[in-house]
């Protein structure tokens, strides 16, 4: 079965664009990016801030089982429209790579499912072409199969709780 987040990055672009398909309503999509324990579940990281504005920021934090941190990451929210879209920086902090720019856009397919398009802009054609050799498709496709997962069960969960 081949991974159902799409990466397209074309030659010489200093940007990428990936979109997902959700079996998820398009609230519940969105909430799974816009309330912290949602979020932990998901990436499995540690929300240390997420001020759901414009001009918020926010800060993730994933830690080894000694407590070291081993990823940081951080950026400001410049646009933030309910179910809608979201306009973010994205920072890993103590790599070489620099701050990047993220449009997430939430579309309503039917009642049942969304899409999620996230159009990232990097610094220079070479940065996004050295990010795109790391494992990258692979692990934003892993992390959305988990949000799916997440999702789901918290709504089998929700619709459980009211029966």
């Amino acid at each position: 079965m081949g991974q159902k987040t799409k990466i397209n990055a074309e030659d010489g672009k200093q940007e990428i664009v990936i979109t997902r398909e959700f079996n998820l309503p398009l609230e519940l999509l969105f909430k799974a990016y816009v309330e912290p324990e949602i979020v932990e579940q998901w990436m499995g990281t540690k929300v240390l801030k997420l001020d759901n504005k414009k001009h918020g920021s926010w800060q993730f934090e994933t830690t080894d089982a000694q407590g070291n941190v081993v990823f940081r990451a951080n950026g400001v929210i410049h646009e933030f429209s309910p179910n809608q879209k979201i306009t973010r920086t994205f920072e890993m902090e103590n790599t070489p790579f620099p701050a990047q720019l993220e449009f997430l856009e939430f579309e309503k397919l039917t009642d049942d499912t969304s899409k999620l398009t996230i159009h990232v802009v990097y610094k220079t054609v070479a940065l996004r072409d050295q990010l795109l050799q790391l494992p990258f498709a692979q692990g934003i496709n892993m992390a959305h199969n988990r949000l799916q997962d997440v999702v789901s069960n918290l709504t089998i969960t929700q619709n459980d709780k009211e029966k």
